[in-house]
């Protein structure tokens, strides 16, 4: 029996743990089921005024309206659509009727559009408030002088517009210019692999145990040969 207790005890402990970690990453699939769910309804919950000193962490998603100017100032950054492709996001500055100068996400526009004037305009917004984390190490360097950015840094971006670190997501406005469409906030872009991740634990488990029980199979018939 010695023989067979290494190979066996191996065997029962990568199983387990193997099953332990599927079993964690069915619990993290939960927790993050949940936490996109009260993020969807975060944003699709009835909007509220600007709050006077808004939270990054608070507020991310927070539903908010306001009245005011989109002005002529404008932020390009390159992005992408599932439908049309290439397409530039306009951010502009946006007065309020109370005096604040915040960003509006106002939506997409094509390429060809770019250079196109869009007038001032007063209107009434609604939206979400974000703080996108889309720069990394690999992030080109803004184009200034083409007015073409690679992602939404909102410092950045509230410092070329001279606004406040304020980003509202545009999803409805009393706008009726069709030229820009909005590309409201959702929770697509929430990465949630964890149902991979239990399909990949509690598979590598069932290899496991059946590879222990191969092995054991192999000693058994290997001794028997050996035993007359």
């Amino acid at each position: 029996m010695t023989r067979y207790f290494l190979p066996l005890l191996f065997g029962v402990l990568g199983t387990v743990l193997l099953v332990s970690l599927g079993t964690w990453q069915v619990r993290r699939l939960t927790w993050k089921a949940d936490v996109i769910a009260q993020i969807d309804d975060r944003i699709a919950a009835s909007p509220v005024a600007l709050p006077d000193q808004p939270d990054p962490k608070t507020d991310k998603f927070l539903a908010v309206t306001t009245s005011g100017k989109i002005t002529q100032d404008e932020i390009h950054v390159l992005a992408s659509t599932r439908d049309v492709g290439a397409v530039y996001r306009v951010i502009s500055a946006f007065v309020t009727n109370d005096g604040r100068r915040l960003m509006l996400d106002r939506g997409w526009i094509k390429p060809p559009e770019k250079e196109t004037e869009r007038p001032t305009v007063e209107v009434i917004v609604s939206g979400n408030l974000h703080w996108p984390d889309e720069t990394d190490s690999y992030t080109p360097k803004n184009d200034l002088d083409a007015n073409i950015w690679f992602a939404r840094d909102v410092p950045i971006m509230a410092a070329a517009l001279h606004t406040e670190p304020l980003l509202v997501i545009l999803r409805d406005t009393s706008e009726t210019d069709p030229s820009v469409t909005p590309l409201p906030v959702d929770s697509k872009g929430i990465p949630n692999d964890h149902l991979e991740y239990v399909f990949t634990w509690y598979g590598l488990a069932i290899v496991w145990g059946a590879m222990t029980l191969y092995y054991l199979r192999r000693l058994r018939k290997t001794k028997e040969v050996l035993v007359p």
